[in-house]
Parts: C-alpha cells; sequence; structure tokens
C-alpha cells in the first residue's frame, strides 16, 4: 500500500531537507498540510505541488 500522508519528519526526508527549512515551506503556505487531532501530516501529492511551485519560482 502506497502512503497517502507523511510525518513531518518523513517528508523532510523525501525532500532532503531539514525539518525547520520543511516548516518554512509549511509557515509560507508553499506546502500544503492537513492536521488530524495534534498531528500535522504532508499529503504526498503536496510534495509534488511544492516542488512543481518552487521550480516555477528559480525558472
Amino acid at each position: 500500500m502506497t502512503d497517502l500522508v507523511l510525518t513531518v519528519d518523513e517528508a523532510a526526508e523525501r525532500l532532503r531537507v531539514s525539518r525547520w527549512t520543511l516548516y518554512n515551506l509549511i509557515r509560507s503556505n508553499q506546502l500544503r498540510t492537513v492536521k488530524i487531532g495534534r498531528r500535522r501530516l504532508v499529503p504526498v501529492d503536496a510534495l509534488a505541488e511544492c516542488l512543481d511551485k518552487l521550480s516555477e519560482v528559480a525558472a
């Protein structure tokens, strides 16, 4: 089964960035997250969206 959501640590690991950098992406609304209870989770498809947005800015 493929994961639908990732923890902040897992998402940071997949993007190869620090937790601090990932939280900055979340705070700046560049990375979409969902909150379930007290947990903040990152939908897997949000990682691709974030990379697309960052690629557009860098181009």
